[in-house]
């Protein structure tokens, strides 16, 4: 080989090495780690052998059996037809799991390590060999590809909200799958895809993913459907085949051998049932079935155990939803002066007894409830949308309507016959009409009859305003398809929130979604300000601002009087047959309830 040949080879790699380490290649320039935090730094170590919160000698065995209401005719939780079955998700598994002790992180799991760029551009996962689905094949790179090429076209609208700023997803290898990313900066997008439940292609590929169905599925995760009653019941049983069982993030976890849903006609049969020992354990959210319905025999002898835990989750909100593509709901000064006519003291002494603490933030029990006046750095924030905005934002502090208790709330009435007036209002001979006389009539879709209780006092107190609300029970099926369709006035509905808010935020509350059926933003909301804030909070770069532009998206979601705020507690009240123990820890974000074991 010539001296000239082997001096342009030489240039060749000197230039390569050059370029390589002023302009790094994407991929090159992130370090294999074995998990990721949304803020700050990872909890749990590369070598770390189970969470804090399990009991990693927990004997595997026995059978636990829950309650569900209504029916099912579905076993695809990732379409917006059909009624899915309680439990779906038992049978997957992702390229992550969460850590329910830390805000937002996440360890691998179908993923070995992954690699993601410091602007958050881009991730890459490493698959594990040994990852199996449920018929013995292999989980590749391609199947990743092609469950988010699925869902996305045929899945639910929210996935294709949820997942809009990713740019391009590639196989580079069998095992090695890419997410790259478009748009602002997207700090929640790396470790939302490592969320997604892994469809297998080879068994998709053959069927039609959009039309509900009760065949039961190829899975990935610790369960297989075992046996399925259609609308009755469904058991899961658990594989001794599982890949993934000695893996850190599975150690203790899914210990017993079934998992079983009895479907009830209402809660208060699935409540008779559960005292008769006909399932297995309860979660209570009635506060008066908590605190007069659990009595008997089998709670004074000790066969049934009743316990309070407390824990740090964010509540969100839970109230009157009200839908503002309704024209009677259209208008701020309304749906403000409804909010007077509920009563939460009188509910909460009278029907609840004392139990509940008044909801004024649509991230109740968080830091990031907007609960003084805003701070300078905040309003920094809200600056660009001053003039869009309730002024009251950056004046007041919101404080849902208070009484006295005592069921006489004149002042309150008065309050809020004003606010009807100026939005063009009129009471004649006791009824409130618009300009054209039409009377102000709506309707209150409820699924849970023992919330009549909760409403039939708050459509009195619009009977004395002249507003006439009719309350709607509807089966389990209605009321998803009505709700799917924006097709409704007025319901019960809680909005849901995490330790770490991000772009499910755009399918609750963004233009975008106003009018997708089948998204969460039930209220109809458009407003650019809103629009702008959501995508401030989904961009921030750390734990201090994401707390900040929570704070701020909820003062102008207060002040705008999209809800009529109910009412939150801050523990799990739960009662078990006597049969089962869980560990001491409990974990901060949940119940984990799938770190239980059956008792010897």
């Amino acid at each position: 080989m010539s001296d000239s040949v082997n001096i342009h080879r030489c240039l060749l790699a000197v230039s390569a090495f050059l370029i390589l380490t002023l302009f790094p290649l994407p991929g090159l320039t992130a370090e294999s780690v074995h998990g990721i935090a949304m803020h700050g730094e990872l909890k749990y170590p590369a070598d770390f052998q189970h969470f804090d919160y399990v009991n990693p000698q927990a004997p595997k065995g026995g059978r636990l059996r829950e309650s569900a209401i209504g029916t099912f005719d579905s076993l695809n939780p990732f379409i917006i037809k059909g009624t899915v079955a309680e439990g779906s998700g038992l049978i997957y598994d992702t390229l992550l799991s969460r850590a329910l002790d830390e805000p937002f992180s996440l360890y691998g799991l179908l993923a070995e390590q992954l690699r993601v760029a410091e602007d958050r551009s881009w991730i890459e996962f490493d698959l594990r060999p040994e990852a199996r689905f449920s018929d013995g094949q292999p989980v590749t790179a391609q199947d990743v590809v092609f469950t988010f090429n699925l869902l996305m076209e045929k899945g639910s609208p929210f996935f294709k909200s949820y997942y809009a700023d990713i740019r391009d997803i590639s196989a580079p290898s069998r095992h090695t799958v890419r997410f790259s990313f478009s748009g602002g900066l997207n700090q929640e997008l790396p470790l939302i895809v490592g969320e997604v439940p892994i469809l297998p292609a080879h068994y998709w590929q053959e069927r039609d993913f959009s039309i509900p169905s009760l065949e039961v599925p190829v899975g990935s995760g610790p369960y297989r459907i075992g046996r399925i009653d259609p609308g009755r019941t469904i058991v899961y049983e658990r594989r001794e085949d599982y890949w993934g069982t000695n893996l850190p993030v599975n150690r203790g976890r899914f210990n017993f051998d079934q998992r079983q849903y009895d479907y009830y006609r209402d809660s208060t049969v699935a409540l008779e049932a559960f005292k008769a020992g006909e399932y297995d354990f309860r979660q209570e959210n009635a506060s008066k079935i908590w605190a007069t319905g659990y009595t008997g025999a089998p709670f004074n002898d000790g066969r049934i155990r009743k316990e309070e835990i407390e824990h740090r989750n964010p509540q969100g909100v839970q109230g009157f939803v009200m839908n503002s593509r309704r024209p009677e709901f259209s208008d701020p000064r309304v749906r403000e002066a409804l909010t007077y006519a509920f009563d939460f003291e009188w509910t909460n002494h009278n029907l609840f007894y004392d139990a509940y603490t008044r909801s004024n933030s649509y991230f109740s029990n968080s830091d990031m409830a907007a609960s003084a006046l805003p701070t300078s750095a905040e309003l920094e924030l809200l600056e660009p949308v001053r003039d869009q905005v309730p002024p009251e934002v950056f004046t007041n502090v919101y404080k849902a309507p208070s009484t006295d208790g005592s069921g006489r709330n004149r002042t309150q009435m008065r309050t809020a016959l004003k606010l009807l007036q100026e939005a063009g209002w009129e009471l004649k001979g006791g009824k409130l009409v618009n300009a054209d006389g039409k009377p102000f009539h709506f309707e209150i879709m409820l699924i849970q009859k023992e919330f009549e209780r909760v409403v039939s006092p708050f459509v009195r107190n619009l009977e004395r305003l002249g507003i006439s609300a009719d309350i709607r029970m509807v089966d389990v099926s209605q009321y998803i398809n009505r709700l799917r369709q924006f097709d409704f006035d007025m319901v019960v509905y809680r909005f849901a929130q995490s330790s770490s808010p991000g772009n499910e935020q755009r399918d609750y509350w963004h233009s975008d979604s106003a009018m997708k059926p089948g998204s969460r933003n039930l209220i109809g909301v458009r407003d650019p300000a809103i629009d702008f804030l959501v995508d401030q909070l989904i961009a921030a770069p750390d734990r201090e601002q994401l707390i900040l532009r929570t704070r701020a998206l909820d003062r102008v979601l207060q002040w705008n009087h999209f809800v009529i705020p109910h009412y939150h507690i801050s523990t799990w009240r739960i009662a078990y047959w006597n049969k089962f123990a869980h560990p001491a820890n409990s974990p901060t974000y949940s119940l984990g309830l799938d770190t239980w074991w059956t008792k010897p």
